[in-house]
Formats: structure tokens, C-alpha cells, sequence
């Protein structure tokens, strides 16, 4: 019997492992297994499938050990993992990589021991004597502990020079991450057997009142005396609590064997412990919009909600929830940023209470394992709120499938491989579960509209806002006029100050929406007008202003700020533009009186990062909350009645094509933030281009005239929905070289997609972590054959690869880029 082994490598094949005869009994599809890779190496993988066909290219070897007593992987699963390696041109190793937590991958570690008969037949150097005398004193340290003693960046040469001259020698071995959380529990010791004994025990502990208290506790929280004597048993830090003690008297009672300890496994997932709530009742548009929604699905095609915001959308899903449960299927319920997980989960929690598991990054991978382990079991999650990632939880009976915010650019991963977008896989998986999709938003992809209006998609819209309120008033402001009349207040122009005094006298709250983080985008000399830029990267760097250093954005090079010009040498260096800490200043100075909260990349690393900024705007505590995208999305603020966006004409000068779409949406979007109760809102949009068409269209809130202007636009010059995209980027850290196989890629692309091709050219950030990238896009038309054309791309691509002064260069394919 073989195996064939999904590896955690980069390389295009399976691997086929023999399966030894003691194993045959354990081995299983989607079991984690131990196997030897290499020459001295080992690593985990899983075990895509089982057959009788030695591979003819090589000797097989045996697999080391089972890791799993049941699969952690399902079939489905290992299905959609095929797919989305042959789809987005990757490898099974790196969906492999990105699909299971960390917790369940394991980690191969050298491990470097001393040989104690070693004798040196000649002088050894300082750094190989150090190595030797550290590893004397242990029985075996790590290569990143030698690096720690010897102060070196790298040992491994110096161990690789004592591993040949046979000084140390190295073990390979396999760690686990994942480790299940244990606490004590306590309960009766096995030797009181009756009341008679207790009895006994309470007259033993007479003269030890803080013992006898912790004792009648005890037994008060297991339940009764008689619970007790059957093995009622309570945690320990639950008994600490209740008795109001210390650990000292428990401490005794053990040691007289009265009470005995002994260690849980314990979730560490919050539980729900409150009340559920019952669903809101819908209004008669939402009601209508739920029919239509119900009417698609029966028809077996996903759905689009086009509702404008706060129409409601929220409470439409908890309802096809609800549906979907009551069927006996799970739910799985997508959102772009974990920032929107924090609103959101309150309130499905008050619904669905422990039906719900939360999948995101800022969970630990201890708690993403537990996730995982929970949908494994018969009785499962129910529904899972969670970010892009979590299509790759182990669903066993998915019913629904919700994609919130579809048009998010959050959805789609960059990098590293797999370069895949949530929103497409998910209606993959749709079709593998025979399940429903629902994609909502108020402002849709140009595809998904386009898919909407061709009936590949059933279109469903809410036009107006729930309970009647109004859209927002939007008022465009001319900052070019305004400088040149020397009326701005910094990044402010008179009409958002105002308003904003206006909302802060009335206690009402106000966002501002700056898409740029940090205090300013970069330095510039006034004399040579020298920017500073990343050494790694051909970027500037921007400037921090609470850390006062410049940051790189892309590698996350720091350097503290210049005092003169690295250049010339000259002291006159200034701050060109601004981000969202330089906001947060300009507002203190402006109204010291208010509280202002700032939520960026820089102010939510943490886990509760995001979750004590919502929470804290939400119950009053702040009047002004700075943002940048993350306060575009979804967010619900009862108090909120002003968004200023400060600067429109950054998002729509990209050079992308893409770039009015995304600009209209975050507009769109953030302008949704205000008036969503009571009283209709304001929206201040500062630009210095009032004139333009998608201004306009955000100004009308006209979403079908921007959509049949854009559509036009791609059908004219071949960009999708009408036509696929494929970039292919070229990576190597020499540029002329990196532009050489570019070069010859592109013409070899050309004999076979001829005029398809395009490029190659550099990007506008064309080095990254030291890297110089070029770009070739491909553009295919909707009826080619995908499959034959990635594998007429991959056959051009190994060509060049294959050549001796270009094995170094790296080709990423990026298949529906953003």
C-alpha cells in the first residue's frame, strides 16, 4: 500500500510514501503523518490518497508515524484544495500551508547535541570552541540558541564545520504546537466513601476554620453533599472565588485526602451564559427582499443583495440563518476585516449563543485549533463568523454560505500563494455542499452586478434605509479653492469645521476617513528635494510620529527620522502630506475638548485591539473616531451624524483600472457611517477635483449610472467581467537579470497568446524585501479553456525557469488579480 502526501513545499507534485505494514490499520485520507524529506529531513504532511501503484521515478520511503487517530482533514476539503491549486496556478503544498493553523502543522526543529568522544586533531577557532563548550553544558540546544550565545546571525556554517569534523552531532525532530489547555479540578477524595465519612472529616477540620469553609463551599458548588459522594467536582480557580481563600487551605485538604486534584482539558472559547434573544420582526421591504432571496435559491443561483446601507441587511441574514439551522445545516457567514467581526459578533451571539464559533488571525492558534476540532465533531459549530480564511474550516454539512461586504478587496489574498479570493471559493464550496450563497452589499463588484444583470445571479435590492431613515446630505468641498482663499484650517476646509463643531456641540459623534496610515507619507529636502526611501524597497518611508522614526510599509524597515538630509547634508527636511495620526493631532489642537480614538493597522495589532476601539466609540466614550479603510466598512454607530472624507483625490488618482470602482465604494461606504438614527447625517467630502464624474456619482448616490459607465469602459478595452486576467510576476534580486527573463518570458508567452500578452513593464513599487519585480499580465477571453490555457502559461514559464542563468528567478502567478 502508498500513500500520496500533501507536503508543506512549494513543488508542483505529490509525494508517494510507502505505508508500512504496522501503519496499515492507522493511515486514513486526511490524516497528518511523519515522513523523511531530504536527506536529514522531516516533516508533517497530509495524506491525500491511497493506492497500489509504486511511483516509477524514485524509491519510495516509509511514513514515520500517524499523527491522528481519526482524519483532520476532510474529503471535501482535499476536493476544494485540488481546485484551488489548479485554479490559482499554486502548489497543494502552499494551500496546505494556508488552509490548517498553525497549531496543527508541525514544525520540524534541529536540534544540535555534543559527541563527548570528540578529540580535535588540530586547533579549533574561537567561535567553533564557544559552540562546543555551550553545547557541553546541555544535552542539546537549537540552532536559534546557538545564535543567541554566540551573538551571530547565522551559526549554521560553523555547526555544518563541527557536524563534518564529527564534534556535534544533529537530531531531527517533529514538534507539536498544539498543546490542549488543562486546569485542576477538585472533588471528594475516593476514600470517603458515605455521609459517615464526611461526617468524620468535617470533626478532623474543627480546628481549621479557613479548611472547613473551603470544604462546605465545595460542597455547596458541586451540588450537595450527595452529588459530591457520586464525583461532583468543581475547578479550582471556581472554588479560590467562591470561598474567597487563598490556595493554602485547599493545599491542606488535599494533603489530608479529603479533596483530590486532577487536570481538564478546557475550551479556551468564550461561552455564552446570557439569555438568546428571539429575531426582530422584518418590515414589509425586508420581508419582500427575503422572499426574493428564498425564490433564488430555489432556483439553485446565488444571490446578490443590493441594499444601501443600514437598509437591514444585517438582520436578513440572521433570519436565512435561523432557516438554514432549523434545517439541520451549518452556516458560514464572511466578513472582510476582523474589525467588522467584533459588531457583528454580539449580535449573532445574542441569537445563535454557543451554535456560533468565531475563525480570524487575531485569535491564537491555539484557539483556531479548537475551531477547528469543534466542526470535526458530530455536534459542532452551527454557524462560524470569520474572515477570508475561514474557507478552510472543515465543514460537514454547509448549508449557507453568507458573503458580507462582497465587493471587499480584503476577500482576495495577496500574498504569500495561494492568491486566492474568499468570495469565488466560497461559491465553489457552494456547489460541492449543494448550498446556498447570498453576497450582500451597497455597493457591488462590477462583476457581481454584471453576473446579477446577465441571470447568472439572482438580484435582490433594498433601496431604502430601515424604519424610513434618510441617505446622508453630501456636501463636495473644493480644497483648491479653499487654499488659494487661505480659508483651510490645516486638512480642514471651513465647511467640515463647522459641521463638526455643529455635531460635537449637539453631542453627536463624527468620523473622519483618511486612507493612509502613519503621521505623513514621507520627508523631503527643501534644497535637493531628496526623499528617503527604503533601503529593501523602492518605496518612501513614512514617518511616525509617536514612535519618531521612518517606517517601511511593505518590509517594515524602521530607522530613526533624519535631523538632516541624508543626501546633501542639509537640516531643512519637511513633511509632505499627511495620515491618520498628523488627523488625530490637527483634531486635538482644533477641539481639545473632545475625545478622539484613532483605529488603524497601528492601533489594532492587539487582539482586543479592535474590539476596546468599536466598544469605546459605541458607548459614547469617544466623540471623533480617525480611520482609514477600516472604518469604511459596515460599522454601525447610533450616535455618528458627520463623516468628513478628507482627501477623495488620492484614491482616485491609482493607476489602476479598478481605481473609480474602489474610490465610488469606499466613498460610498464611509458616507453610509452617517445619519444612521434619529436624524439624517452629513457627509463632508474634501477634493480638489469637485467636477469629477465619480464624485458625482457618489454625490447622487447612483449606482446604476457608475456601474453602466465602468461596464462600458471594460468592455472597450477588454477587462473583466468581459475578459480574465492573469499577472505573472518576476522576482530576482539583481534587476537586470530579473528584466532579462522577463523579457524572454513575455516573448515566449507571445508564440503561444500572441497578442494577449502584455508587457512586461515594472510595476510602480518595482522592488519589495530587496526583490525587483516586473509584471507581465495576460488578458483571455471569457470562453477559453482555463484549464488548457494555465497549462500552456505553466509550460512557457518552466521554459525560462529551466535555463541555467535564470534557476534563481522567481515567477508568481496571480490568476483574477485586484
Amino acid at each position: 500500500m502508498f500513500a500520496d502526501i500533501i507536503l508543506p513545499v512549494p513543488l508542483p507534485l505529490l509525494f508517494t510514501y510507502e505505508i508500512p505494514s504496522e501503519l496499515k490499520n492507522e493511515v486514513q485520507t486526511g490524516c497528518r503523518v511523519v515522513v523523511s524529506f531530504g536527506k536529514k529531513r522531516m516533516l508533517s504532511g497530509v495524506v491525500f490518497s491511497l493506492h497500489n501503484k509504486a511511483p516509477e521515478a524514485y524509491e519510495t520511503k516509509p511514513i514515520l508515524s500517524v499523527l491522528d487517530d481519526a482524519p483532520v482533514i476532510t474529503t471535501d476539503q482535499l476536493q476544494l484544495w485540488q481546485w484551488i491549486a489548479d485554479y490559482y496556478q499554486c502548489t497543494l503544498g502552499e494551500v496546505y500551508k494556508a488552509a490548517l493553523p498553525s497549531g496543527l502543522k508541525l514544525e520540524s526543529e534541529t536540534r544540535i547535541a555534543c559527541n563527548s568522544d570528540f578529540e580535535a586533531e588540530s586547533p579549533l577557532s574561537n567561535k567553533q570552541s564557544e559552540i562546543l563548550d555551550f553545547l557541553s553544558g546541555k544535552k542539546q540546544a537549537s540552532i536559534q540558541e546557538i545564535n543567541d550565545v554566540t551573538g551571530l546571525k547565522n551559526s549554521y556554517p560553523i555547526v555544518k564545520q563541527l557536524i563534518e569534523l564529527e564534534a556535534v552531532f544533529v537530531n531531527e525532530r517533529i514538534q507539536q504546537s498544539y498543546r490542549p489547555k488543562k486546569e485542576p479540578f477538585l472533588s471528594l477524595h475516593p476514600g470517603i466513601h458515605n455521609e459517615n465519612d464526611l461526617r468524620l472529616r468535617f470533626e478532623q477540620l474543627e480546628r481549621a476554620p479557613k479548611q472547613l469553609h473551603c470544604l462546605m463551599t465545595f460542597l455547596q458548588k458541586s451540588g450537595g453533599v450527595e452529588s459530591a459522594l457520586k464525583g461532583g467536582e468543581i475547578a479550582k480557580k471556581e472554588l479560590l472565588t467562591a470561598s474567597d481563600s487563598s490556595a493554602a487551605p485547599i493545599a491542606e485538604l488535599i494533603k489530608k485526602e479529603i479533596l483530590q486534584q486532577s487536570q481538564h482539558v478546557v475550551s479556551r472559547l468564550d461561552n455564552w451564559e446570557n439569555t438568546l434573544k428571539d429575531k426582530k420582526p422584518l418590515s414589509d421591504e425586508q420581508n419582500t427582499a427575503l422572499n426574493e432571496v428564498k425564490e433564488g435559491f430555489n432556483e439553485n443561483r446565488p444571490v446578490l443583495l443590493h441594499g444601501v446601507t443600514s437598509s437591514g441587511k444585517t438582520e436578513l441574514y440572521i433570519h436565512l440563518i435561523d432557516d438554514a439551522i432549523k434545517q439541520g445545516r451549518q452556516a458560514l457567514y464572511l466578513l472582510p476585516e476582523i474589525a467588522l467581526t467584533t459588531q457583528i459578533t454580539s449580535r449573532l451571539k445574542a441569537h445563535f449563543g454557543d451554535k456560533l464559533g468565531i475563525y480570524h488571525s487575531k485569535f491564537s492558534d491555539a484557539e483556531r485549533v479548537e475551531v477547528w476540532n469543534n466542526l470535526l465533531q458530530h455536534n459542532g459549530y452551527e454557524v462560524v463568523l470569520g474572515v477570508r480564511s475561514a474557507i478552510f474550516l472543515p465543514f460537514t454539512n454547509l448549508g449557507l454560505i453568507i458573503v458580507d461586504e462582497e465587493h471587499e478587496s480584503s476577500f482576495k489574498q495577496y500574498d504569500p500563494a495561494p492568491r486566492y479570493h474568499a468570495r469565488n471559493v466560497a461559491l465553489v464550496m457552494a456547489r460541492q455542499f449543494n448550498a446556498n450563497v447570498l453576497l450582500g452589499t451597497a455597493t457591488p463588484s462590477i462583476e457581481s452586478y454584471f453576473n446579477a444583470q446577465t441571470g447568472k445571479y439572482k438580484l435582490v435590492e433594498l433601496s431604502t434605509r430601515y424604519e424610513g431613515i434618510e441617505l446622508p446630505d453630501i456636501v463636495v468641498v473644493d480644497t483648491r479653492d479653499a487654499r488659494r482663499r487661505k480659508t483651510m484650517k490645516g486638512l480642514f476646509s471651513p465647511a467640515l469645521t463647522e459641521a463638526m463643531t455643529t455635531a460635537l456641540n449637539r453631542k453627536e459623534q463624527v468620523i473622519l476617513f483618511q486612507n493612509r496610515r502613519g503621521f505623513a507619507p514621507y520627508l523631503e529636502c527643501t534644497m535637493c528635494a531628496h526623499i528617503p526611501k527604503c533601503p529593501h524597497c523602492d518605496v518612501s518611508l513614512t514617518y511616525h510620529k509617536h514612535l519618531n522614526h521612518l517606517v517601511c510599509h511593505y518590509c517594515g524597515y524602521t530607522t530613526p527620522t533624519f535631523t538632516t538630509c541624508p543626501a546633501c547634508g542639509n537640516p531643512s527636511l519637511e513633511l509632505r502630506g499627511f495620515g491618520t495620526q498628523k488627523v488625530e493631532e490637527e483634531i486635538q489642537q482644533l477641539f481639545p475638548e473632545a475625545r478622539v480614538a484613532r483605529m488603524d493597522l497601528d492601533t489594532t495589532r492587539s487582539k482586543k485591539g479592535y474590539e476596546n476601539i468599536i466598544s469605546s466609540f459605541e458607548n459614547g466614550e469617544m466623540d471623533i473616531l480617525v480611520g482609514t479603510q477600516m472604518v469604511t466598512k459596515g460599522l454601525d454607530f447610533d450616535r455618528v451624524s458627520l463623516v468628513g472624507i478628507l482627501n477623495a483625490d488620492g484614491m482616485l488618482n491609482n493607476p489602476d483600472f479598478r481605481a473609480f470602482e474602489r474610490s465610488f465604494q469606499m466613498m460610498a461606504q464611509v458616507s453610509g457611517r452617517a445619519g444612521r438614527k434619529n436624524r439624517r447625517g452629513t457627509v463632508v467630502l474634501q477634493t480638489s477635483n469637485p467636477e469629477h464624474p465619480v464624485i458625482d456619482f457618489v454625490k447622487r448616490n447612483d449606482f446604476a449610472a457608475f456601474y453602466q459607465q465602468q461596464i462600458e469602459e471594460r468592455q472597450a478595452y477588454k477587462y473583466p467581467p468581459f475578459y480574465r486576467l492573469v499577472h505573472l510576476t518576476i522576482r530576482h534580486k539583481n534587476q537586470n537579470v530579473t528584466h532579462q527573463a522577463a523579457v524572454a518570458l513575455g516573448n515566449e508567452l507571445r508564440k503561444v497568446f500572441g497578442s494577449r500578452v502584455l508587457g512586461p513593464q515594472m510595476p510602480p513599487i518595482n522592488k519589495i524585501q530587496d526583490l525587483y519585480l516586473e509584471r507581465i499580465m495576460l488578458k483571455m477571453e471569457r470562453k477559453a479553456s482555463v484549464t488548457k490555457s494555465k497549462q500552456l502559461m505553466q509550460n512557457c514559464i518552466n521554459t525560462i525557469l529551466s535555463q541555467q542563468r535564470w534557476r534563481y528567478v522567481a515567477v508568481a502567478a496571480d490568476v483574477d488579480p485586484l
